[in-house]
């Protein structure tokens, strides 16, 4: 990577142009191309995500998203990005300063359980180490989303994107989940039996007397509400889970 020539690239992300630095191979892979908007972010939008919200972007990598969604919450707004690997979250407070934006504050830490450390491998797309060692360990800080709404504020949203972890982090937010936050989980079905995990843990956050759920995925990625979308559970897929009243425009 040390060989890797950086570039600032502009291009459209859902609707928003975005100046990014590209400073690794997967970053120009993932980000040195337009996107379109992204379905998630379209039904959140329709709900608590909007104009003053306070949103907790877990997984955040180099903060494209986390500056969408700064797109939709606006000035008076929030969005805390959460991101395990050093170099990603520096590369995420460079795109933040490149594109002038305010109201995002970017953490180097890991989303977990609790509060205070984790383990996580030393790769571009950090996971949580499951004790294998695999691609080398490092200690970092690390928030429960209860811990991070003490600090921060209790967010209306929480987009959670962590490689496997997505079980242990929402038993981190319990508290948090009973003010009933509109929430994004992408799925990692093969990786969530390593941390304890499972589709039916994670789905039981979000019971239907207090949440409407939608999945999708990579090959459908039009939500439908999810008890028409068992096949999916197979393989990653993405989870929307609406709380019951929240105002739809």
């Amino acid at each position: 990577m040390s060989r890797f020539k950086k570039h600032i690239v502009r291009h459209d992300y859902g609707g928003f142009p975005l100046d990014l630095l590209i400073a690794d191979p997967l970053a120009r892979g993932w980000y040195d191309h337009d996107w379109p908007e992204l379905p998630e972010i379209a039904l959140l939008r329709q709900h608590q995500l909007k104009p003053g919200a306070r949103v907790f972007d877990l997984g955040a990598h180099q903060c494209v998203v986390a500056l969408m969604l700064a797109k939709d919450v606006g000035p008076d707004g929030l969005v805390v990005a959460v991101e395990a690997n050093e170099h990603n979250a520096a590369v995420g407070r460079k795109n933040i300063e490149l594109n002038r934006v305010s109201q995002v504050t970017v953490l180097h830490a890991g989303a977990s359980d609790h509060d205070g450390e984790l383990t996580v491998n030393k790769g571009l797309n950090a996971q949580v180490d499951d004790g294998s060692g695999e691609w080398g360990r490092v200690s970092i800080p690390a928030w429960s989303v209860d811990g991070l709404a003490n600090q921060y504020g209790t967010p209306q949203v929480l987009f959670i994107d962590v490689e496997g972890y997505e079980l242990r982090v929402l038993q981190g937010a319990k508290r948090t989940l009973e003010t009933l936050p509109d929430c994004f989980v992408e799925v990692h079905v093969d990786d969530l039996p390593r941390f304890g995990g499972s589709v039916n843990g994670v789905r039981a956050f979000f019971p239907a007397d207090r949440y409407w759920t939608y999945a999708a995925s990579e090959a459908e990625p039009q939500f439908r509400p999810f008890s028409e979308c068992a096949h999916l559970t197979c393989e990653r897929f993405f989870l929307v889970a609406i709380a019951r009243g929240s105002e739809v425009s």
